[in-house]
C-alpha cells in the first residue's frame, strides 16, 4: 500500500491542487502575494550564505532535473569552470528551458500560469550560487498567455529590486561582501520541438537555426554567445528556493529511495496526466507513487470505466508501458523496471482497452518525422520510412517482413546508437519499438504474411 510522503505542498503551495486545494481559487500571484505568503525569503537566505554552500545544498538535497534526463542538479552546477576571480567571472549565463514542447508534457505550464516568481526565485539564486550574471527564459512559441504572465512577473521583479544593476533584492549584501546583479530576459521561441533539446535552444537564443550542437565542448564550459552556461528546466529551478529555506534533509524525506541500487528519487514531482481518464491535470505527488494510484486517486479512475491498457511513462519519447506495469512507480528507476527509456517529465499519457496502438505508434512517427531538424541523416531519413512503414501497415497493405524492417530501423537511429547528434531520434525509436515490442499482436493482425516458397524434389525430378 502506497503512502505518501508529501503532507503538505511545495511547489503548488500557491497554486490551489488536489488533493490540497480547489482548483477553482486558482488565480495568477502577483510579486506583493510572493511575497506575503513567504516569497523571495529563501533568496534573502541564499545571500547569507557563501556561493559554494548554495550549490552544496542543492547537490545535497539529491534534486534530479525535472526536465526529462533526471540528472542532478547540484552535480551540473559543479561542471562550471572554476573563475580566478569569483567575484569578477566575467559574462556567464542561465538558460532557463521553458520550452516544453514533449508531446503529453504541461507540468511548467502549471507554474507558468499562475506562480511564475517561483521560478524566479529560482533563478535568481541559481545565479549567485554559480556567479552568473545574466538569465534567459526560453519559452515555448505556442505559450502566448504564459509568456505575457512571465513578462510581467520580470517586470515586477524589476520594479521591486530582485533583478537589476544594482544587484539582487536592491543590492543587498551577500556573503561575499559584495551585491550580485542578474539581468533576466524572457524569449519566446517560434515553436520548433527540437528547440527543447539544450544546444538547440542556446542555438535559439543567439538567433540561429535551432540546430543542435556536437559536443563537446559541453555548455558549462562553452555555451551561450561561448560563455560558460548552466542550462535548467522550469520546475527544477522552482525547487530550489525550498531547499534553501528547508535544507537537504528535509528535501529527502519526500520521495523514495531506489529499489534497483540506483541514485535515489527525492522530492515531490509534477506528474500531469492526460488522456482517458476522468479527471485529467496536473498534481503534486511523491516520487515513487504507483501509477495505479495517480489513475484511480488524483484522476478519478479510468474514463467510462474501461480497463487500462497502456499508458506513454512521461513524454511521447520514452515510449509505453503495458497492462502488466498498472502499479510501475513513477521514479527514476522505471525506465530499467519496465524497459522504457526513463520517466521522462513524469506526464503519463493513459490509453484504455480500446485504442489501436498502431494508430499511437504511427501518430508518434508522424510526429517525430515532422518535427526533425534535419540534420542527421538517420534521423531525417530513418523517421520518415518509419512513418510510410506504419502508414503501409495501419492501412492493412503491410507484411510481416515490414515489422521486423521497422524495428530494424528504429534500433539503428539515435544518440545512444551513436548515429545522430540529439536524441530526437531516440525519443522516435523508443516510442515505436516499445509499442511494436509490447503490443505485436495488434501490429500482426494488420498484415499479411510473409510467405518464402520452398520447393522440395523427390526421386528423378531431382535430377532432372
Amino acid at each position: 500500500m502506497f503512502t505518501p510522503k508529501l503532507t503538505e505542498p511545495v511547489l503548488t503551495k500557491r497554486i490551489p491542487t488536489y488533493p490540497f486545494g480547489d482548483e477553482a481559487d486558482r488565480r495568477i500571484v502577483s510579486y506583493d502575494d510572493y511575497v506575503k505568503t513567504g516569497g523571495y525569503g529563501a533568496l534573502r537566505a541564499a545571500l547569507a550564505m557563501p556561493p559554494e554552500d548554495v550549490v552544496n545544498a542543492v547537490k545535497e538535497s539529491g534534486l534530479r532535473g525535472r526536465g526529462g534526463a533526471g540528472f542532478p542538479t547540484g552535480l551540473k552546477w559543479t561542471f562550471l569552470p572554476k573563475a580566478d576571480d569569483p567575484d569578477e567571472p566575467g559574462v556567464r549565463y542561465l538558460a532557463v528551458n521553458a520550452d516544453e514542447s514533449e508531446p503529453g508534457t504541461f507540468k511548467d505550464r502549471l507554474l507558468l500560469d499562475y506562480d511564475p516568481h517561483l521560478m524566479l526565485e529560482g533563478i535568481a539564486i541559481a545565479c549567485y550560487a554559480c556567479r552568473l550574471s545574466v538569465a534567459y527564459v526560453y519559452i515555448r512559441g505556442e505559450y502566448h498567455h504564459q509568456a505575457r504572465v512571465v513578462e510581467n512577473a520580470i517586470k515586477e521583479a524589476y520594479e521591486h529590486g530582485v533583478f537589476g544593476a544594482k544587484g539582487l533584492l536592491d543590492g543587498a549584501d551577500t556573503a561575499t561582501g559584495k551585491p550580485w546583479a542578474v539581468e533576466c530576459h524572457l524569449h519566446r521561441g517560434a515553436g520548433a520541438y527540437i528547440c527543447g533539446e539544450e544546444t538547440a535552444l542556446l542555438e535559439s537564443i543567439e538567433g540561429k537555426r535551432g540546430w543542435p550542437r556536437n559536443k563537446p565542448p559541453f555548455p558549462a564550459i562553452e555555451g551561450l554567445f561561448g560563455k560558460p552556461t548552466i542550462i535548467n528546466n522550469v520546475e527544477t529551478l522552482a525547487h530550489v528556493p525550498s531547499i534553501v529555506e528547508h535544507g537537504a534533509d528535509w528535501f529527502k524525506t519526500m520521495g523514495c529511495e531506489s529499489s534497483l541500487g540506483g541514485p535515489p528519487s527525492y522530492g515531490s514531482k509534477l506528474m500531469g496526466v492526460s488522456g482517458h481518464v476522468n479527471r485529467p491535470g496536473v498534481y503534486e505527488c511523491d516520487l515513487g507513487i504507483p501509477l495505479r494510484v495517480l489513475v484511480e486517486d488524483h484522476s478519478k479512475g479510468m474514463r467510462n470505466g474501461k480497463k487500462f491498457k497502456s499508458a506513454i511513462v512521461g513524454g511521447a519519447s520514452t515510449g509505453v508501458i503495458g497492462p502488466d506495469d498498472f502499479d510501475a512507480p513513477m521514479d527514476f528507476d522505471i525506465g530499467r523496471r519496465c524497459n522504457v527509456l526513463g520517466l521522462g517529465t513524469a506526464c503519463p499519457t493513459i490509453f484504455d482497452e480500446d485504442t489501436d496502438m498502431v494508430a499511437v505508434a504511427r501518430n508518434l512517427a508522424r510526429f517525430y518525422k515532422h518535427e526533425s531538424c534535419g540534420q542527421c541523416t538517420p534521423c531525417r531519413e530513418g523517421s520518415g520510412w518509419m512513418l510510410q512503414l506504419l502508414e503501409r501497415i495501419e492501412a492493412g497493405d503491410g507484411r510481416t517482413k515490414d515489422l521486423d524492417l521497422t524495428l530494424e530501423i528504429a534500433t539503428s537511429m539515435g544518440a545512444m546508437p551513436g548515429t545522430t547528434i540529439c536524441g530526437l531520434a531516440d525519443g522516435n525509436n523508443w516510442a515505436v519499438r516499445t509499442i511494436l515490442n509490447k503490443f505485436r499482436g495488434e501490429f500482426e493482425a494488420r498484415v499479411k504474411p510473409t510467405y518464402v516458397p520452398v520447393t522440395v524434389a523427390v526421386g528423378a525430378a531431382a535430377n532432372g
